[in-house]
């Protein structure tokens, strides 16, 4: 398992994941904007610039499945207090390989762009860029530790026709050859969920995101 945030992901990305002993690693945040959990097979990682011992101690006062407790309401909301930050959900983390080749020619880039979605990526990643399709948009930017992030956007009627599935799959021919895309569906969103794994998108975990003040 490699030693910074980084790292992990590739390792990740590329099928090698940490060791499913149930143990918890805590590493140092990638940034300043970056702090939160990311709970894989067996195995967490927490990344924070807080005291690695109140991250293990914290997580052995709960009365719960140690597998679970990284992701367990309390140690969340703990770890939310002591960082003074917010969160919004706990996501089912996917990803998938780059594929080659120009991105269908229906995407329109939009520069300078005030929508909604494009407003709420940029407080969680950089070079946030968008484009539309009609019925949908898809907004791409460097998240987490520098790792190319993926959101889709359909309007309600344009749903059901798999347009999510396609503007996924067009995202992968977004990101530079050899690099890997990574996206974060809700657990409760199927829709989401469905089109993106149709896209090529495979599970590897769950992430809940701590957002700075």
């Amino acid at each position: 398992m490699g030693q910074t945030l980084a790292e992990i992901l590739d390792g990740a990305a590329r099928g090698r994941f940490p060791a499913p002993d149930g143990s918890t690693t805590v590493v140092t945040a990638p940034s300043g904007r970056d702090s939160g959990v990311i709970a894989f097979t067996a195995h967490s990682v927490v990344f924070t610039d807080e005291d690695p011992a109140w991250v293990h101690a914290t997580l052995a006062s709960l009365d719960c499945d140690a597998l679970a407790a990284t992701m367990h309401p309390r140690f969340l909301q703990a770890f939310l207090e002591r960082t003074g930050r917010t969160t919004d959900t706990i996501d089912l983390l996917t990803v998938a390989p780059a594929l080659p080749g120009d991105p269908p020619p229906v995407l329109r880039e939009v520069t300078d762009p005030v929508h909604p979605r494009v407003m709420s990526a940029r407080r969680r990643r950089d070079g946030v860029r968008m484009w539309t399709v009609d019925g949908g948009v898809l907004v791409l930017g460097r998240g987490v530790a520098g790792r190319w992030e993926v959101a889709v956007e359909l309007d309600e009627d344009a749903r059901h026709r798999g347009l999510g599935r396609a503007l996924a799959t067009a995202a992968r021919h977004l990101v530079p050859d050899g690099e890997h895309l990574w996206s974060q569906q809700a657990a409760g969103n199927a829709r989401s969920i469905r089109a993106f794994q149709a896209a090529g998108f495979r599970p590897v975990g769950s992430e809940a995101l701590l957002l700075g003040p």
